[in-house]
Parts: structure tokens; C-alpha cells; sequence
């Protein structure tokens, strides 16, 4: 099994971070050939709203790191994807992403409906946000950037599963072992569903 890892935090020793190596140690226990991409560390352009990607089913901007990242969700059958809360939504450089991403995971039929590309292929969405369980919640924080993600994602057809990690804060800048536990089973659970 392919796996490929986005990780959506700008830093490289935090809570995300570290909730990904767990997802990823476990991946790799399980028999996984593992790809990791640091989205804030890979450079391209943003997205022009251009709309030509509709009909032509690519990115019409000139090649860069979108693109091959773009393939390597092609062949990938696990998508990891990590990222910190910003205003209750995934951080801006993840989203950025995946704006160049659109047809990756879409396509349109002849009526303007979506058409998903990455139909049956399983994902992994991991939020952390400082805010406190409940109000991660009730607040929209770490919900709303699973969310953000989850409707990218399920509109390219993927089967989704999420983790929060509420209270960052308070864990000062270690994920705690009740969330590593957490992550591990969750990826394990999904490990056994491509199985």
C-alpha cells in the first residue's frame, strides 16, 4: 500500500507533526511504502481561478510542486492529511494546495456536477487546535478545520476518517500518549479496511 502524508503545519517539531509520525510509524508497521510532503516547504504558485483545469482536467499554470503533488495522490491509496487550526478552518498554505488540487479529486459532467477522481481510496484527517475539548467543538475550532478538509476530500470520493486533538495549549508541545493511542488506533482501523 501506498501511503502519502501531507502535513499542513509550519512546524516542523509540533503537535501536528508528531501526530503524523505516529500515523506514519503505524502505516509503515503495517507494511506501507510512506511519502511525506511538507506542504509550508514546497514551493507553487497559487491558484488563478482560471477555471481551465475544468476542461482540460489539469492545471494549465506552468509545472511545480502542485502538480507532482497532485500525482502522487494519483497513486496513492492513503491520504494522511495534518493540519493545525486556524480560525476555525486548515491552515492557509494547505488550502492554497489544495485549490491547485481541484482536478485531482474532481471532475464536472456536462451538467456542472461533480464527478469524484479519488472514488474508494481511504484518508486520515488529523486537527489540532489550542482550544479545549469541548469548545474545540461547540466553538467550530478543530471541528471546522476537519471539516474544510473533509469536503475536499469527499468530493473527490474518498472515505474519510478524522482525529481531533483538542487543548494544544496545555500539552505544551507534546502530543500527549492518549492521543499517540488515539492515532494509532484509528490508522490501524483504516489499515484493515485497504486490507
Amino acid at each position: 500500500m501506498k501511503a502519502l502524508i501531507l502535513n499542513g503545519s509550519p512546524h516542523p517539531q509540533g503537535v501536528v507533526v508528531q501526530a503524523l509520525r505516529t500515523a506514519a510509524d503505524t502505516l509503515r508497521q503495517a507494511g506501507a511504502d510512506i511519502e511525506w510532503i511538507d506542504v509550508y516547504r514546497t514551493e507553487f504558485r497559487p491558484c488563478t481561478g482560471c477555471m481551465q483545469c475544468r476542461a482540460t482536467n489539469v492545471c494549465p499554470l506552468p509545472r511545480d510542486a502542485a502538480h507532482a503533488v497532485g500525482e502522487r495522490i494519483r497513486q496513492a491509496g492513503l491520504l494522511v492529511v495534518g493540519t493545525p487550526t486556524y480560525w476555525g478552518g486548515m491552515s492557509a498554505r494547505l488550502k492554497m494546495l489544495f485549490e491547485r488540487l481541484v482536478p485531482v479529486f474532481m471532475g464536472e459532467s456536462a451538467l456542472g456536477l461533480p464527478q469524484p477522481r479519488q472514488k474508494g481510496k481511504r484518508a486520515l484527517v488529523i486537527a489540532a487546535c489550542t482550544t479545549p475539548w469541548p469548545f474545540n467543538i461547540l466553538a467550530r475550532q478543530s471541528r471546522g478545520a476537519v471539516r474544510s478538509v473533509r469536503e475536499i476530500l469527499g468530493t473527490g470520493g474518498m472515505k474519510v476518517r478524522t482525529c481531533e486533538i483538542p487543548g494544544t495549549r496545555k500539552m505544551n508541545g507534546k502530543l500527549s500518549e492518549k492521543e499517540a493511542r488515539r492515532i494509532t488506533a484509528r490508522t490501524r482501523r483504516i489499515v484493515r479496511k485497504i486490507e
